[in-house]
């Protein structure tokens, strides 16, 4: 029988993926959406209205490579500028933001079934009510961007939580990196969906057809998945409640992972294999927040890539990002095995990918002009290898305390969706006007810089130790120390 633990990663993995085809989604259909000749025409007409000496300059490529002055570029109904659609894309973090904490919390003490299935439910009705929203006022959009954001924002916390729950320790890794190997193929389905709707349909049926793909997925999470293998009473033996059950400490007659803990904010907050996690978080998910949202209008604007193969090449470095992601977690859970390498090693392995390698890409890719082949290998590589994070710093908060992971995933993905908005208003702001690979290299060098960051501190603090704090003692077992007879020796 096919282990019900996988299932659930599997499940999960599929999940994530239709989250994460959702947050991506309007990055590439906002190119087909705007009218990309107005707004050109508007930014003129703004610089020579306010008698600017500076002029908008012109660095685009032809199909060969070449320099040209023009660039044909299919038009949408909506003119909205760089500023505005950096807006637009950044207000789904905002919701993300929002909801972060409150569904780490919620995922440990009520349902992170529950929790999980909610949020697809919530991004499927928005994306739904998504064209109207754009045709009534770009401000409605935005709102139905921010709710789904507010769904995206507790997926992680919810599947740290059922990781916990459901993976035997020496399993975690593979079972975490195919879970959120879902964020990467969601990434590579959705590009590639919303590119040919795009190319081939109104931009409408874009947000239509991927919302009701997505029904299928909550009826059939609700009907396979409980929260632990202990509440499952479908598609799993016996034997596999027991093993996983007392490979994570538990047994029947064990009740002490039932009881809620309370958080013990002081120790968290003070800890530093958890501030190296949190760190290393923010700094990845500037660069990963960087490419995902914003590789399909670099691909567009500055390598003049029409729709269909804008659509192609975006999502061709996901789908490698998905594969070398499960090689990598179990090259790392084999050597963690046969002892070749400790957890805490492991974590840094992965977490060095993920930083080392795009960092030295998006230096490459700011240097090779109109060369489009080097510039798609060199973003390829540097995608593909920020896999690494999912059995790197992403895994090792369930490594330091499990019984809190939702919470740690939380207060992490909290401080690192912070790039997912600042980044479209960033590159929004250096592009307005002056869509140059100069002003994008001033984007990728930023990036490098926090990647240099990210791999000092996770490198000397970074820690697969589970800590002492991820057992506190509860309100009952203080109360019991305290009232302790003292002994007279």
């Amino acid at each position: 029988m096919f282990p019900i633990r996988y299932l659930m990663a599997i499940m999960g993995s599929i999940g994530l993926a239709i989250i994460y085809g959702f947050k991506v989604n309007v990055s590439v259909a906002i190119v087909a959406m705007v009218n990309h000749t107005a707004v050109k025409l508007s930014t003129v007409h703004k610089l020579e209205t306010e008698n600017a000496t500076k002029i908008i300059a012109v660095n685009e490529c032809y199909q060969d490579g070449s320099k040209a002055s023009k660039a044909i570029i299919e038009d949408g109904p909506f003119v909205w500028n760089e500023p505005l659609q950096g807006l637009i894309l950044s207000a789904y973090f905002w919701g993300y933001m929002v909801s972060l904490l409150p569904g780490g919390r919620m995922s440990e003490l009520l349902s992170a079934k529950w929790v999980m299935n909610v949020s697809v439910l919530l991004n499927v009705i928005a994306s739904v009510l998504s064209p109207v929203a754009a045709q009534t006022h770009y401000s409605v959009f935005i709102v139905m961007r921010f709710i789904q954001g507010i769904g995206g924002g507790v997926t992680f916390p919810a599947m740290h939580v059922m990781i916990a729950k459901w993976a035997p320790p020496n399993e975690r890794s593979v079972i975490a990196s195919i879970v959120y190997a879902g964020t990467a193929l969601g990434t590579v389905i959705s590009i590639l969906l919303t590119g040919l709707l795009a190319a081939n349909l109104e931009w409408v049926w874009i947000f239509y057809i991927e919302g009701a793909l997505c029904l299928i997925w909550c009826t059939a999470w609700w009907l396979m998945i409980a929260d632990s293998p202990e509440e499952q009473t479908r598609f799993i033996s016996q034997d596999e409640k027991n093993y996983i059950m007392e490979s994570l400490g538990q047994n029947k007659n064990n009740s002490e992972h039932k009881v809620r803990l309370p958080v013990p904010w002081g120790e968290v907050l003070r800890s530093k294999p958890f501030m190296a996690i949190l760190i290393a978080h923010f700094c990845s998910n500037f660069g990963w927040y960087m490419l995902l949202i914003e590789l399909p209008t670099f691909m567009n604007q500055i390598l003049k890539f029409d729709m269909s193969s804008n659509a192609g090449l975006s999502s061709m470095p996901f789908l490698c990002m998905w594969f070398f992601t499960m090689v990598l977690s179990k090259i790392l859970a084999v050597m963690q095995d046969k002892e070749l390498i400790t957890v805490t090693v492991s974590r840094k392995i992965g977490t060095l990918f993920s930083s080392a390698v795009p960092m030295i890409c998006l230096i490459g890719v700011s240097y090779v002009g109109c060369n489009r082949s080097l510039a798609v290998a060199l973003m390829t590589i540097g995608v593909t290898c920020i896999g690494g994070m999912y059995c790197g710093f992403l895994a090792n908060h369930i490594d330091i305390a499990p019984n809190f992971a939702g919470t740690l995933v939380a207060i992490t993905n909290c401080v690192a969706t912070i790039p997912g908005f600042v980044v479209p208003i960033f590159v929004g702001k250096l592009t307005h006007g002056n869509q140059t690979i100069e002003a994008w290299r001033i984007i990728f060098f930023v990036t490098v810089a926090l990647y240099i960051v990210e791999m000092v501190v996770y490198t000397i603090f970074g820690s697969g130790k589970e800590q002492p704090w991820n057992k506190p003692k509860t309100h009952d077992e203080e109360a019991s120390d305290q009232t302790l007879p003292l002994r007279n020796d």
